[in-house]
């Protein structure tokens, strides 16, 4: 007999357990200023628009903007930290495309949610295997949208 504990444990969202319209919110995070920093010696991208208060106050946004890229990582984490996400880590094989767009800038000091929604399921030619698309909105506090992303996941489906 298993106890509560371990049958959470051994809990696995397939293929099969993800119907089309399926969706859920991630938990929040407020982007920072040393989040900004930190990605900008991560990846040696100082773009003035991203690091200089003087520069960035001179543009149309009149401030500093996150990197687009930081937001999306941002949003990956959030992603894969909801428990949805953990149940299906272990049917997950692999991450085949990843489409960005970001519609809107995130700011210093915004709080971002993403909500996951799926779009489409697609059989393959192994039937131990699906494909499945999800699209990944990425929002801060104001309802605007900052990251647009579609998602092809190769994942596992339900044993016979």
């Amino acid at each position: 007999m298993t106890t509560a504990i371990e049958d959470i444990e051994s809990k696995v969202l397939y293929w099969d357990d993800l119907p089309v319209g399926a969706s859920y919110l991630t938990p929040s995070r407020t982007i920072t200023e040393a989040d900004v920093g930190a990605f900008a010696g991560l990846t040696a991208d100082f773009n003035s628009l991203h690091v200089d208060d003087v520069y960035a106050r001179s543009t149309l946004f009149g401030q500093r903007v996150a990197h687009g890229l930081l937001v999306a990582c941002v949003s990956v984490g959030l992603v894969t930290r909801s428990r949805v996400h953990q149940f299906m880590e272990k049917a997950q094989i692999a991450v085949l495309e990843n489409k960005l767009q970001f519609p809107s800038p995130t700011f210093i000091g915004d709080t971002v949610t993403v909500r996951v929604e799926v779009l489409e399921q697609r059989e393959t030619k192994k039937k131990e295997r699906g494909i499945l698309i999800v699209r990944r909105l990425t929002t801060k506090q104001t309802g605007e949208v900052v990251v647009d992303s579609t998602v092809a996941m190769l994942m596992h489906r339900k044993p016979e």
